[in-house]
């Protein structure tokens, strides 16, 4: 049984690379996008570095009067431990406190790496609330206390936690994650812990080893999202509200409503602070007082213009469907290479939008009644002449290269035999063929992921 899964497997790997032999622009753009991810310790001030390309998020180290302070954790305690010497080589201050700006796994769970250091640091963290959850973590919260786990599966495929080097450029704004260990696919020894501080307004000042740090509220892609302002050096790590990329204002493994208008707002707040230093929680650092200034003004316009766009189309009644034609990202906004759609995508975030506001119903009375997917397609196969006809019409679609029609043809036939190997294997590879050309990584990984788990369904 072993023997067969691994040839299978091998057979998959196989064919995904022979069809991504040919590389589109979509491709080299997201190659050209890990130079963000070079390991590299930025020395931002004196007493400030800044750790990219280690882990998928940034880390920061601050050096205090008698220890340091670490800002965000990394995923893996593996690969935090190796960070950890590599500061360790900077200074052997011992660790005085740790705060941790937003409850996402990528940010938190390699911070048994720093507290194992037994130095019995302070951690800080904000207590959001998302309906009746309150405090640290709560979107991965909500979901437990509700009993819901498949969204694990969406993020390993978001992640692309089964798909090939070959294949696997990068998840957008991160490097490859390492396959056995990520926030959507947890073994050993990741973290799940409280902060041993919390605050919960809208600012608070504190000081940690003669280290002043604002911690600021700014609700955007978390509830519990914040970002840290050292107003004595300029420096403001931002955590997930900005990073170069379109911002992933809907998240296709699926959560909670992110709040769009809370996100824009938040990053106002970042420019009003007028930073100097602009560090992420993801990509490399932006330095410079009218650098930062105009690209989180460009930011914040991009997620204004996409949030407001859309209700002002939800206003004249259009449709989801109707709203990702009407709400466009104006060019000199969509040209901008930290707003290239890497991670998230303008049409996932004006649905998310419509949904957050509205709700799953579109308007459309039809819709209120609609038939079942086996009836629907029923009904197609008599009005193309019946069923061959419908297999046709896909296996057509599919050589004239109009791969996104073949795979929904592709489910109409499912939905009347799904275990229609030749179907399946259609499904698949035009999945592949519409992945090749998606320069959004989340989107690419998990079209190339759910390829690779039907061709492994049919045995080839």
């Amino acid at each position: 049984m072993k023997t067969r899964i691994l040839i299978l497997t091998i057979s998959v790997i196989l064919f995904a690379t022979t069809v991504y032999s040919q590389k589109t622009e979509a491709t080299r753009l997201l190659e050209e996008q890990n130079k963000q991810f070079i390991p590299e310790i930025f020395q931002i001030t004196e007493n400030v570095h800044f750790a990219v390309g280690y882990e998928v998020s940034n880390i920061a180290m601050i050096e205090g009067e008698t220890g340091i302070i670490i800002i965000d954790a990394g995923m893996s305690p593996v690969r935090m431990e190796t960070l950890r010497l590599k500061f360790r080589e900077i200074t052997d201050k011992p660790i005085k406190g740790i705060i941790i700006t937003h409850g996402h796994g990528d940010h938190f769970g390699g911070v048994q790496a720093f507290l194992d250091e037994g130095s019995n640091p302070q951690v800080w963290g904000r207590s959001g609330a998302l309906g009746n959850n309150v405090g640290f973590n709560i979107e991965e919260n909500a979901g437990k206390s509700a009993g819901l786990t498949y969204q694990n599966n969406r993020g390993a495929r978001q992640a692309g936690v089964i798909l090939p080097d070959s294949i696997h450029i990068n998840n957008g704004i991160a490097p490859r994650p390492n396959k056995q260990n990520t926030m959507f696919n947890r073994k050993k020894g990741q973290a799940e812990f409280e902060p041993t501080h919390f605050f919960s307004g809208e600012r608070k000042q504190i000081n940690i080893d003669g280290i002043k740090f604002d911690l600021v509220a700014a609700s955007g892609e978390t509830y519990d999202n914040m970002y840290v302002w050292m107003p004595d050096q300029k420096i403001l790590f931002c955590g997930d509200t900005f990073y170069k990329s379109f911002p992933n204002l809907y998240t296709i493994r699926g959560s909670q409503y992110r709040d769009v208008k809370s996100w824009y707002e938040s990053i106002d707040k970042m420019v009003a602070e007028e930073p100097v230093y602009l560090l992420p929680g993801h990509t490399r650092p932006v330095i410079g007082k009218e650098k930062v200034n105009e690209i989180l003004s460009n930011y914040s316009a991009a997620i204004k213009f996409v949030f407001d766009k859309t209700i002002e189309g939800m206003n004249k009644g259009l449709t989801p469907d109707q709203l990702v034609e009407y709400v466009k990202l104006p060019e000199h906004l969509a040209s901008l290479p930290y707003l290239t759609e890497y991670y998230g995508r303008v049409d996932w975030g004006v649905r998310s939008i419509f949904n957050g506001y509205l709700g799953w119903f579109d308007g459309n009375p039809v819709n209120l009644n609609k038939l079942a997917p086996k009836s629907e397609a029923e009904k197609m196969a008599i009005m193309v002449g019946g069923k061959d006809k419908l297999r046709a019409n896909a296996l057509k679609a599919f050589k004239d290269e109009d791969f996104q029609w073949a795979a929904q043809l592709s489910d109409y036939l499912l939905a009347l035999n799904i275990n229609d190997k030749e179907i399946i294997n259609l499904k698949a590879d035009a999945l592949f063929e519409i992945a090749k050309t998606m320069v959004t990584a989340t989107g690419r990984n998990y079209m190339n992921s759910y390829a690779i788990q039907l061709k492994e369904k049919v045995g080839e």
